[in-house]
């Protein structure tokens, strides 16, 4: 039998730091003139008109002169997000608090070819949010009231702007759950969700985003508001336009209202650590846990470097680290019955022995489950900080993980980069974390390019794909080819024609 012992130590209080990205640009864009050229990877777009002082009244008489901004510092904030040092200035800033303020805001952008970037927290990976054309920033941060938890029904009506961790605790108050928490739940807007079709850890058992989406409120480039569907659990009226909206990155509307699908909360959970020696090994462990029959409510892997780095940030000790450690096998369990959880920790934890590991660990309390949560969720902003900067968010067969991690390493060594891995190993999807000397992004470097063209055709090679969760955006659309026939491209690019026949809405993004 296996040796599970408790985590030692007390918490240790978070030491929050921050850092202004860097500003990447040289040029300056005036304020009122939107037709400027941008060009990266062979990709030329143009804008398409010019903002005027009439335009700018026009909107303040929409939304309110408070919630119009067009001054350098306002613009400034909203220039970049999370994808590595990317900064691209809008030319103004436009904060809505309702779908028919957003309504008439899109006819005046589709009657005049106003270019319009949406944007929720500005926690996104992949430049979906970066307004590359100039023009109109629309945020939703104001649309931030959860509007009905229907306990007869098992659903939820929000707006867009609401934290998703906000939406999590006040479906939890009514015993209810909703499963999809990507690591910036803290921070990140459930639109924003909906637009990247976020996962998170808990994906490996309850699914993603688009499990839950019921029905969508969407305001059209041409101003129009339909719902894509119905809030029911089944329909097969007609095309499923609010599947088709869920991870389309803002390019074929904007979201104003969201019903999701609700599930009894689970009663309790356990955790567990397991350190392996050997990192293949680790990825190995996650899918014989599966065949042996079990399915895990979390199962995350943090390369042992990954972790250094965030326990370091943090100031914690709450994961021991030891010099023969490669990596961690975070696993939880959920139910309503403790004695089969109980069981099934047992079960897993003698699976593991197989393995070259060192002794299991159980946190047994909600603190200790916190602190391990918390080192998990921060590793990315941690590994940011110290100059990985580049983030692919690569997804294989669970089976194949051990070959993704073994070609990541072998292209790291072949072209001089540093990498760290971390992520949802349960379903496959590895993020992987790149610093390389010189190259603070990939985002038009003709090096880093050629070398991530030789990371996708692995991961097209073992049967994945590019994005797990991160969407697109601007970063991976370089790379699409790998993934899709022009076919693909044809069906998409049409999709995009009807919503959007001007082009106006978060336009260069996902393809040209």
């Amino acid at each position: 039998m296996i040796d599970i012992r408790v985590i030692a130590g007390s918490l240790c209080v978070l030491r929050l730091r921050t850092i202004k990205p860097s500003l990447l640009v040289s040029f300056f864009i005036p304020i009122f003139t939107a037709n400027y050229k941008e060009k990266h990877s062979g990709m030329e777009a143009v804008s398409q008109s010019v903002i005027t002082t009439k335009h700018i009244e026009l909107f303040k008489s929409i939304v309110g002169e408070n919630f119009v901004f067009v001054d350098e510092s306002t613009l400034d904030m909203y220039a970049h997000d999370e994808t590595e040092n990317l900064h691209y200035l809008p030319e103004i800033v436009i904060k809505p608090r309702t779908a028919e303020e957003i309504s008439a805001i899109m006819q005046i952008c589709n009657k005049d070819l106003i270019n319009v970037t949406p944007r929720g927290a500005g926690t996104g990976l992949s430049g979906g949010a970066l307004p590359h054309l100039g023009g109109v920033l629309l945020s939703t941060e104001r649309m931030n009231s959860i509007l009905e938890i229907d306990e007869r029904n098992l659903q939820v009506t929000t707006e867009p702007g609401v934290i998703t961790e906000v939406l999590q605790n006040a479906v939890k108050e009514k015993k209810l759950f909703y499963p999809p928490d990507p690591s910036s739940r803290g921070s990140c807007f459930i639109g924003g969700n909906i637009a990247e079709n976020s996962g998170g850890p808990k994906a490996v058992k309850y699914g993603v985003v688009k499990d839950y989406v019921i029905n969508l409120e969407v305001v059209l480039p041409s101003g129009e508001i339909i719902w894509t569907g119905s809030n029911v659990l089944k329909n097969s009226t007609g095309y499923n336009l609010t599947q088709l909206v869920v991870g389309s990155e803002g390019t074929l509307g904007i979201v104003t209202k969201i019903v999701l699908k609700l599930i009894p909360f689970p009663e309790y959970d356990l955790l567990m650590l397991v350190p392996f020696k050997n990192l293949e090994q680790a990825g190995e462990a996650v899918s014989a846990i599966f065949r042996a029959g079990f399915v895990p409510s979390a199962m995350e892997l943090m390369e042992i470097e990954s972790l250094k780095i965030v326990s370091k940030m943090v100031d914690s000790n709450a994961i021991p680290i030891t010099d023969d450690t490669a990596a961690h096998l975070i696993i939880e369990v959920d139910g309503n019955n403790m004695d089969v959880l109980m069981g099934e920790m047992e079960a897993i934890g003698n699976l593991l022995t197989q393995y070259d590991i060192g002794e299991i660990y159980f946190a047994d309390d909600a603190q200790q489950k916190t602190e391990l949560w918390k080192l998990r969720r921060r590793v990315a902003e941690a590994v940011k900080l110290i100059g990985y900067t580049i983030e692919e968010d690569t997804v294989v067969p669970r089976a194949e993980l051990p070959a993704l991690i073994r070609g990541v390493k072998d292209l790291g060594k072949k072209n001089d980069f540093e990498v760290v891995c971390y992520g949802h190993a349960g379903d496959g999807n590895l993020h992987i974390r790149i610093r390389k000397e010189g190259i603070p992004n990939s985002h038009g470097s003709e090096k880093m390019t050629a070398v991530l063209r030789e990371l996708f055709l692995l991961v097209k090679s073992l049967g994945g794909t590019i994005s797990g969760e991160h969407g697109i955006g601007l970063i991976q659309k370089p790379y699409m080819d790998i993934i899709f026939k022009e076919a693909n491209f044809r069906l998409m690019r049409e999709i995009k024609k009807a919503f959007d026949p001007n082009n106006i809405l978060n336009a260069g993004k996902i393809f040209d």
